[in-house]
């Protein structure tokens, strides 16, 4: 008797010894799982945080290089306005008054402001303070929207060259050595000099946004390049998102399930990963060199564009085809609905927020792509602004490419400010994006 109670007693306590083991390592079990969940937060964390804090760079970076890009300076002169320079006949004739030598009266205006300089090469430098072409412009523009000042001494500010915006703007140090700075000593003293005349002054440069490309980077503008992406991207939504989402209703709604459907679908989620040159040697070889389409054109540009957007929006179409419940479909059928009415009366406009949203994201990336464009020629100077479909044009991807490669320093800032450009157009289109999902969007 006493042995089998000996033996029950030992029985539970090794029963209790196991219990406590296990609890035990069950403890420990949870304490590594709860470090390892906090390990894993932590990593969450810090990669966010890693990301947020690049993300601030890039953008610190781009606007402290651009923004002075958004003002530009100028130097008023005073021009007389010679009639036997301007117009000799005194017909008033626009075309006349257009083709003048106001370059002849500018120079004049500055050798007047300063009559101490006589070597030719100091009056090439003289002539340098300001920008020929904008000062050209300016006095034309005057000219043919006043002819009555023809014969009179006007002060007009026109933009200064690029050198001495660089200067005014503190992008060319004064300290350094003469040698290794593109503005002289002399330079830097007649500019004093019209500064001390209050003849000198920054403003914001409304030609940066009104202006296309030029040689002349205190001339640049992005407008050229902003027609030319709106045209583009026009060509590309034209095509991309009817023939995008009537391919994802057809597949998702009335497209058996059999081999050749499966073989179509695998297609099109690799064409979404095709990388985007390809789209451009293919645009080339097909639309320009075989079909003869006008190189460098929008229309060009907008196909190639929409044939690299189209399975984005194919594959964001039949998700959202698919996010609508299969009860609307059953409810409309049940009351008498054709297969067409229940698409296109209930399903497709259910669905229509999250198409939208797929497609708005399908075009910013087009807005932002810039190696297929340069396969079809739209990395081509391109000075007029785009009017059609069939213009020259270039897109503002490329035109910060082509800034970007330019040795003048006054263009480094015209780069990033195109980028700042950009940017706001793309932040723009995934904000459009966010806010017709939020509006839109139906919660089952």
């Amino acid at each position: 008797m006493s042995e089998t109670i000996a033996s029950d007693t030992f029985a539970l306590t090794d029963i209790s010894t196991q219990k406590e083991a296990t609890a035990e390592a069950v403890r420990q079990s949870l304490k590594k799982r709860y470090s390892a969940e906090r390990r894993f937060r932590f990593y969450g964390v810090m990669a966010l945080v890693f990301a947020f804090l690049m993300l601030v760079v890039l953008f610190t970076t781009i606007f402290s290089n651009g923004y002075s890009a958004f003002v530009q300076t100028m130097i008023r002169i005073d021009v007389k306005l010679d009639a036997e320079t301007i117009d000799p006949k005194g017909t008033r004739d626009p075309a006349v008054l257009l083709r003048a030598g106001y370059g002849l009266l500018i120079k004049q205006s500055l050798r007047e402001t300063f009559p101490e300089v006589r070597s030719r090469r100091d009056k090439k430098k003289l002539y340098g303070l300001v920008s020929q072409l904008g000062a050209n412009d300016a006095l034309s523009d005057l000219v043919l929207q006043n002819p009555d000042v023809i014969g009179k001494t006007v002060s007009i500010w026109v933009p200064a060259s690029d050198d001495v915006d660089m200067l005014v703007k503190g992008h060319i140090s004064r300290d350094v050595p003469e040698k290794e700075r593109r503005v002289s000593n002399k330079e830097i003293a007649w500019i004093d000099t019209i500064k001390a005349q209050d003849r000198l002054k920054t403003q914001f440069n409304t030609n940066f946004f009104t202006a296309g490309d030029s040689r002349e980077p205190e001339m640049a503008g992005v407008w050229g390049a902003a027609m030319g992406s709106l045209l583009t991207l026009a060509v590309t939504l034209l095509l991309s998102f009817p023939l995008g989402v009537s391919a994802a209703v057809y597949l998702e709604e009335f497209a058996p399930k059999n081999r050749w459907t499966q073989i179509i679908e695998v297609n099109i989620n690799n064409l979404a990963a095709v990388p985007s040159i390809v789209f451009g040697l293919l645009g080339l070889a097909v639309l320009l060199n075989f079909m003869g389409m006008p190189r460098s054109a929008p229309v060009v540009g907008g196909i190639v564009l929409a044939l690299m957007t189209l399975p984005t929006v194919i594959i964001a179409g039949r998700a959202a085809l698919t996010s609508v419940p299969p009860s609307i479909r059953e409810a409309a059928l049940g009351v008498g609905a054709s297969r067409v009415q229940t698409i296109f009366h209930h399903v497709l406009p259910l669905a229509m927020p999250g198409i939208l949203t797929g497609s708005i994201i399908g075009m910013a990336r087009a807005l932002g792509e810039t190696a297929p464009l340069l396969m079809i020629g739209m990395v081509a100077f391109i000075a007029d602004i785009p009017q059609g479909f069939t213009d020259p044009a270039t897109v503002l991807p490329v035109q910060v490419y082509l800034w970007a490669d330019s040795p003048e320093r006054a263009f480094v800032e015209k780069t990033s400010a195109a980028i700042i450009v950009l940017l706001v157009f793309l932040v723009t289109m995934n904000a459009l994006a966010v806010w017709l999902r939020q509006k839109f969007e139906n919660r089952w």
